[in-house]
């Protein structure tokens, strides 16, 4: 494998309402290796205008860590376990990173291979058998 470029990789960033939505959120994207890493900073104090109003809400705030390619599938899972109408999705490119890093992200957004299916072994023949009268 080459090494990732920089420019291939993107942080990712969404909110959401409660802790357990962050949790949720995070493992469906490592689980289906959409994302290397979630990072969950809680706490964030956001202030917004939402349908007229001027809201004030605490939210999670979660920086994922993933390649420019996986995109389109992290964006369609955050949608999918955000319960926000219109959730926040925001996505960065990275301009430097650290090598071994970058080549960790990659290597864990990589879809599985599928493996060839296991050579079943070959039936032996009985050897031979020969008797001797006596």
């Amino acid at each position: 494998m080459r090494p990732v470029a920089a420019q291939d990789l993107i942080v990712v960033v969404t909110s959401v309402g409660t802790e357990d939505q962050a949790l949720d959120v995070a493992h469906a994207l490592i689980r289906n290796r959409q994302a290397a890493c979630v990072n969950i900073l809680p706490n964030v104090h956001s202030i917004y205008r939402w349908k007229g109003r001027v809201c004030d809400d605490t939210e999670w705030l979660l920086l994922v860590k993933t390649v420019a390619g996986r995109f389109e599938s992290v964006l369609e899972t955050i949608q999918k376990v955000n319960t926000y109408e219109l959730p926040e999705v925001l996505a960065y490119r990275v301009d430097h990173a650290s090598v071994g890093f970058g080549d960790w992200i990659a290597r864990m957004t990589e879809r599985p291979r599928k493996r060839a299916p296991a050579a079943r072994p070959r039936a032996r023949r009985p050897a031979a058998v020969t008797t001797v009268a006596g």
